[in-house]
């Protein structure tokens, strides 16, 4: 049977807030990037669910920005050729908090038009989403480069996928790292083109996922041995701290 969706506040911030967040422009240099996408996060109400007032993300930002502009000046992060061919890259996705307490009140800042995302999985069941041994999200907000949604995976379990990953030197994105991605981008959430997210786990064979569902973001969970030919896997370089 279909898991009923969580019912969220109808006042917080990220339900309320006017879906006029800056988009993406592709033309936009890494650093130019990530001021839009702390744009995002305040005008869709992320940061303030998270406990974070605009001065705190812009003081806690800036370090990210000093090693942004290091790496630029170093010849730039690493880039998957084959992930930009099939319009699979994200260059850069700031995640303000990469741990799962704040999740479910931040998923309806997942938006595909004026729809708000929702999710399946409450807070006691998030907190069991843990990562993997080998993927270690940096503590205070930090950045995922070279992000890469994994269409080329689609068809393939996640169990499997994960391996391929692995092999590639990427890191599988977690649950808190796939909302981030599609608050910032939600252009890369697509029919037929969604993602699971098995950077954690919750010790057994389900798998976070965010796929759209009644024309919205839904984030959920799938099997670890089921392929889907509508879900691929995420993973990225690397992540950054500050």
């Amino acid at each position: 049977m279909p898991q009923p969706v969580v019912t969220v506040p109808e006042d917080l911030p990220t339900v309320v807030a006017e879906v006029s967040a800056p988009p993406f422009d592709p033309a936009a240099d890494l650093l130019t990037e990530l001021d839009r996408q702390v744009e995002v996060v305040q005008t869709l109400g992320v940061g303030q669910v998270l406990g974070l007032t605009p001065d705190d993300v812009r003081r806690r930002v800036e370090p990210l920005r000093a090693a942004v502009g290091r790496l630029l000046a170093d010849g730039g992060p690493p880039v998957d050729a084959d992930a930009v061919a099939r319009e699979d890259h994200v260059p850069l996705v700031l995640v303000l908090d990469g741990g799962t307490a704040g999740v479910v009140e931040t998923v309806p800042a997942m938006r595909r038009g004026v729809r708000r995302g929702v999710t399946v999985l409450p807070h006691d069941e998030l907190a069991g989403y843990t990562p993997l041994p080998d993927v270690e999200p940096p503590a205070g907000p930090y950045l995922l480069l070279d992000v890469d949604t994994g269409g080329d995976l689609r068809g393939v379990t996640p169990e499997d996928a994960l391996v391929r990953v692995r092999r590639r030197g990427r890191t599988p994105l977690t649950v808190a790292e796939g909302v981030a991605l599609v608050v910032a981008r939600p252009d890369v959430l697509r029919p037929n083109r969604c993602f699971s997210l098995p950077g954690a786990r919750a010790g057994d064979q389900r798998v976070p996922a965010v796929w759209i569902s009644e024309r919205r973001p839904k984030l959920g969970w799938c099997w670890d041995r089921n392929p889907h030919t509508w879900l691929g896997t995420a993973h990225a370089a690397t992540r950054l701290g500050a």
